[in-house]
């Protein structure tokens, strides 16, 4: 019970960390060669995730939104990445099951994380990279 207990709090740790570095990563407009930036922020929390959120199905799991930052309305679509906006990285819909079948009223005990910060700005006459 204590290493299944154990393994749910470092889960919901790692997952927390990074989201965190998604945030981080996207702030800074980073992208890694041949992807979009979204596609380069999902890579990074995916990195940083301990391996829990690994290949496709990890990847559909990590959220990303963008948010204007007065009316705290959520932007989709190209230039929704600007300067000023709010970025949201999250880690939901991940169910962690018991190794043992101890706690079978919590069964699979969904998780989730997020972390959310401003955009920075970019030199005078630089476009954000596309999405």
């Amino acid at each position: 019970g204590v290493v299944d207990i154990s393994l749910a709090i470092f889960k919901r740790s790692s997952f927390q960390h990074a989201a965190r570095e998604g945030v981080r990563y996207a702030v800074t407009y980073q992208t890694v060669s041949g992807m979009g930036h979204d596609a380069s922020i999902k890579a990074v929390v995916q990195t940083n995730a301990m391996g829990f959120l690994a290949g496709d199905s990890g990847a559909q799991k990590i959220a990303i939104r963008y948010y204007d930052p007065v009316t705290l309305t959520e932007r989709t679509g190209a230039g929704s990445n600007a300067p000023g906006n709010i970025v949201e990285v999250s880690v939901e819909n991940y169910n962690h099951t018991w190794i043992a079948p101890i706690m079978p009223m919590i069964n699979p005990l969904p998780m989730a994380a997020r972390s959310s910060d401003r955009m920075e700005g970019l030199p005078t006459g630089t476009s954000p990279p596309s999405r």
